[in-house]
């Protein structure tokens, strides 16, 4: 998965996902479907719509879902990895 999909996944995160992300990962979208990295010479509009469209519609389905868990915090990632880090750590030593 790309990067600007990725960051799209940091609804439940803190800071929330902001609208540059939603608008990054509409372009790589409509970058992929479309087959250009860029838009076609005279058809700039129609891309600039078809963007304009994915991050309206992103935006409208982030903003509808219900979180149904608690939000995530840097720092409570950064725990839990070194939690599971101890815990490999541990299983590597006992072989």
């Amino acid at each position: 998965m790309s990067t600007s999909v990725e960051a799209l996944k940091k609804l439940l995160a803190d800071p929330p996902t902001t609208d540059e992300e939603i608008r990054a990962a509409a372009l790589q979208y409509v970058r992929k479907v479309s087959g250009f990295t860029k838009a076609p010479v005279g058809d700039q509009s129609a891309f600039d719509l078809a963007v304009d469209a994915v991050t309206s519609d992103t935006k409208r389905l982030l903003d509808s879902l219900r979180i149904r868990e608690p939000l995530r915090t840097r720092e409570g990632e950064a725990l839990k990895a070194r939690e599971r880090w101890k815990r490999r750590e541990a299983r590597i030593r006992e072989d």
